[in-house]
């Protein structure tokens, strides 16, 4: 499955949020979409997944226009975001919270698999399964994020965000689960992170937004060679090993 940003553009009232950004994702590809505070990463995505409207542009998704669809069908179109601050129903279960990522599938047998299956990748979630999501440490939270996001069946899985406020040991899991997912299914990923080198460590392209607009695209090795992004993200990050929070 193949997605194509055409031109997008984003508006909140008079505030230009998005301004013109295209960028493609092939089968298989992790592409990352960097940035600092305010470039407009988040809001991309959500116009990505219809979350919020375009003011201009195109979504074509696996050659079809998508542009106008609600997100409910373009999630039953195989495409996923796992938001920013990972949104789990605290008060309902780790179960209830995993049922609801299937929502739009009607294969419930399958659903039942895959949901063992994940208990069996994430036994911590297994040991919680009955127990509200509110008992949840932020790493497991993150990890039943992730998992709600797989059974709804995506191809193509946006990720907002997914180490913001984790550990090194848990930021380090979570791209070790965001690398297994991309070679072991296949699984092509849009990676909105605001720790630049470990993002740039397991895509194959990047593209960097300021204010809205797309400055920079280009393979990890090309951006890191660029003194512009490495004094704006990189050099910062050296230092801090991250760059500021989600746009």
């Amino acid at each position: 499955m193949r997605l194509e940003l055409d031109d997008i553009h984003v508006c909140y009232g008079r505030v230009r949020a998005v301004r013109g950004v295209s960028l493609a994702v092939g089968h298989g590809e992790i592409v990352a979409v960097l940035g600092s505070n305010g470039a407009g990463k988040s809001s991309l995505l959500k116009a990505v997944l219809g979350l919020v409207p375009t003011s201009g542009g195109r979504i074509v998704l696996d050659g079809v226009d998508v542009t106008h669809w609600p997100p409910s069908r373009r999630v039953r179109h195989r495409l996923v975001l796992v938001p920013e601050g990972r949104r789990i129903i605290m008060s309902l279960t780790v179960h209830e919270n995993l049922l609801m990522g299937a929502f739009a599938r009607s294969d419930m047998p399958a659903v039942q698999t895959e949901i063992e299956d994940i208990y069996a990748r994430f036994p911590n979630l297994a040991a919680r399964r009955r127990l509200p999501a509110s008992v949840l440490s932020g790493g497991e939270q993150q990890m039943l994020a992730i998992a709600r996001g797989l059974l709804a069946g995506p191809e193509i899985m946006m990720l907002d965000e997914p180490s913001l406020g984790l550990s090194p040991r848990l930021t380090n899991e979570i791209f070790a689960l965001i690398g297994e997912l991309n070679r072991r299914r296949g699984l092509a990923i849009v990676l909105v992170e605001q720790n630049t080198h470990k993002a740039l460590e397991i895509s194959q392209r990047a593209h960097v937004l300021e204010l809205g607009r797309k400055v920079m695209e280009g393979a990890p090795a090309q951006l890191r060679a660029d003194p512009s992004l490495h004094d704006a993200y990189l050099g910062r990050a050296g230092k801090n090993d991250r760059v500021g929070a989600a746009g």
